[in-house]
């Protein structure tokens, strides 16, 4: 990738915002606060360094929910777009949804967490390794991967 940086923006485009390479992690998630926000089967994030990310335009729109007691998940208070989740448990760093982004990034998802926690009608069959338990991080085991 010769630029580093990657665009991106909520649906209706009021927010813009920008995210340097590279990356922290690239995954799906599965948990319920994501399936919910997102109305899907899984979200897919990946993540940077503070430092690395910064709104270009629409800050003023940005919505912020305490959506725990350790996370604020932001949203286009004009489209409805989640957009980023940040949490007190892992600080400095700032949680993106993938799908929202102009460009590729400098990886694809490379894993599933929060897996045990998914949809029953959710098949994830691609090979990336699944993880769950308390902190949704952990290896499952064999028969709790099962789809």
């Amino acid at each position: 990738m010769s630029d580093p940086t990657v665009s991106g923006a909520c649906l209706c485009g009021t927010v813009r915002f920008r995210a340097r390479m590279p990356s922290l992690f690239c995954g799906h998630c599965h948990c319920t606060m994501c399936r919910r926000n997102h109305g899907a089967g899984f979200v897919s994030w990946f993540a940077v360094p503070d430092e690395q990310f910064a709104i270009e335009k629409g800050e003023s729109e940005l919505v912020r929910f305490a959506s725990s007691d350790h996370g604020t998940r932001s949203f286009c208070g004009r489209c409805g777009s989640s957009l980023f989740c940040e949490s007190s448990r892992h600080p400095g760093k700032i949680d993106i949804v993938l799908a929202n982004m102009d460009g590729p990034i400098d990886r694809p998802p490379q894993v599933h967490v929060y897996f045990d926690d998914r949809a029953d009608w959710v098949f994830a069959e691609d090979g990336l390794p699944r993880l769950g338990g308390e902190t949704g991080l952990e290896p499952l085991k064999p028969d709790s991967e099962a789809d």
